[in-house]
């Protein structure tokens, strides 16, 4: 540990929130895959690492994983270690829209296997940490390299329905992984050791065993060039070496770190209680030092992908101005004039989610999206198409093959563009506004 005495307690408590903030995806990221890959007594457990646990099923008000989720397409849920051997991903030819993103420990993205960035074809493609030596080209349709040892991938595959459900099963099932060594049919290099995995607690993000977290998750993250002063900062504090413990530090030392953990927690807070906005995620090199957008979009929408792939905003408000809408108040419309439908290379649909837990509402229709793919939309007379937006059925046929379920209550609704045209990403397209019905 280095001699935080020797600092003063102003800018140890600046370097804690400026560390709470940008570990703060890391810890996130830490919160799903810990349930999900370690903790074998936990329901959401998808079997460790290097495997697939898949969703298949129309996702319902039970799937309550994300914020947010996006019903059109079910998730592939995986993780893997690379401390000891690269990763080999295999993908079957199809002709619906997919997409297999990686990320690191931070949440930032790697790379995208899928429709957009790949094609429809079958591929390899070998995923490999920051210490892979080689360029592992030979044999492979690409190459994912990571920035840290332990990556996720959360993947979307589209649905069109409950009848597409075996089709897109079939399709799933051919997601595979293997080991290097598997796929050359080598022997296995040795083994890496087993971590002393901390028990993930909700309380951790709000004492000094953030901190205690971090270290230990610093450990499969090498100092990239962008962060190496911030690293060096927490070095000094003894994070990062593997064995932090608050305890020995100075009283003025941990109150300091304590208030700066306060500090970028309030941070946070304000920016998320911001309107939506670009930014939330990417790439490293496309999200650079903006570390408050990332922590945001980890708060918020965990695991969202970056707007050339899905583009996304949200109806925050009504036209008269009302935030959030109430659906108990009033019944909504979201009108497209004819000819400006949202431009998709792949599909657009409209998502309603009740708040504040930003979770799928029960209905009896059990339709928790709306879009281009929906059988049986009515066009208006001039070829615009308006969505209703309601809890009760609308007694007109018309408006009633148009319907998007809402909650009781405030809610939000979400639209989603995948594989957006040009316009949409630099604003020629314009999203509808939130309607009043009649």
């Amino acid at each position: 540990m280095g001699n935080p005495a020797l600092v003063d307690p102003a800018t140890i408590r600046e370097t804690a929130a400026e560390a709470w903030i940008w570990g703060y995806a890391l810890l996130e990221n830490y919160r799903t895959m810990y349930p999900q890959a370690i903790d074998d007594a936990d329901p959401r457990f998808v079997g460790g690492f290097g495997v697939f646990r898949h969703c298949s099923d129309p996702l319902s008000p039970s799937d309550a994983n994300l914020a947010a989720p996006d019903a059109d397409t079910p998730y592939s849920w995986a993780w893997l270690d690379l401390r000891a051997e690269p990763w080999v991903i295999e993908v079957p030819a199809m002709d619906r829209y997919h997409v297999l993103p990686v990320h690191d420990l931070d949440t930032s993205y790697v790379g995208f296997i899928g429709s957009r960035t790949t094609g429809q074809a079958a591929g390899r493609y070998l995923i490999a940490g920051p210490h892979f030596v080689g360029d592992g080209r030979q044999g492979f349709d690409g190459v994912l390299r990571a920035g840290t040892e332990l990556v996720g991938i959360v993947g979307r595959t589209h649905l069109a329905g409950p009848q597409d459900v075996p089709a897109l099963r079939r399709i799933q099932s051919q997601y595979v992984l293997k080991p290097l060594s598997i796929h050359l049919g080598t022997p296995p290099p040795p083994a890496a050791p087993e971590p002393l995995w901390p028990v993930w607690r909700e309380e951790v993000l709000e004492t000094l065993e953030f901190f205690v977290f971090l270290d230990f998750l610093l450990g499969f993250f090498p100092v990239l060039p962008a962060e190496a002063n911030l690293r060096s900062r927490l070095a000094e504090l003894g994070i990062g070496s593997g064995d932090f413990e608050p305890a020995v530090l100075a009283l003025d030392i941990r109150e300091a770190m304590q208030q700066g953990i306060a500090d970028g927690r309030a941070r946070l807070a304000a920016e998320a209680a911001e309107p939506e906005s670009v930014g939330w995620f990417g790439t490293r090199a496309q999200i650079g030092s903006d570390y408050l957008a990332r922590a945001v979009g980890a708060r918020k929408r965990p695991y969202g992908l970056p707007g050339e792939e899905a583009w996304s905003t949200g109806l925050h408000c009504d036209e008269q101005g009302n935030r959030p809408p109430d659906a108990a108040e009033h019944d909504y419309t979201v009108h497209f004039p004819a000819g400006h439908l949202p431009p998709a290379r792949f599909f657009w649909s409209v998502a309603v989610y009740g708040l504040p837990e930003r979770q799928l509402a029960a209905n009896p229709l059990g339709r928790y999206s709306i879009g281009d793919r929906t059988p049986g939309l009515v066009h208006d007379a001039d070829g615009g198409l308006t969505l209703h937006i309601r809890r009760e059925r609308p007694a007109d046929p018309a408006e009633a093959a148009n319907w998007l379920p809402a909650p009781d209550g405030p809610f939000a609704a979400v639209i989603r563009v995948y594989g957006p045209e040009p316009q949409v990403l630099d604003g020629r397209w314009q999203c509808p506004q939130l309607g009043m019905h009649g």
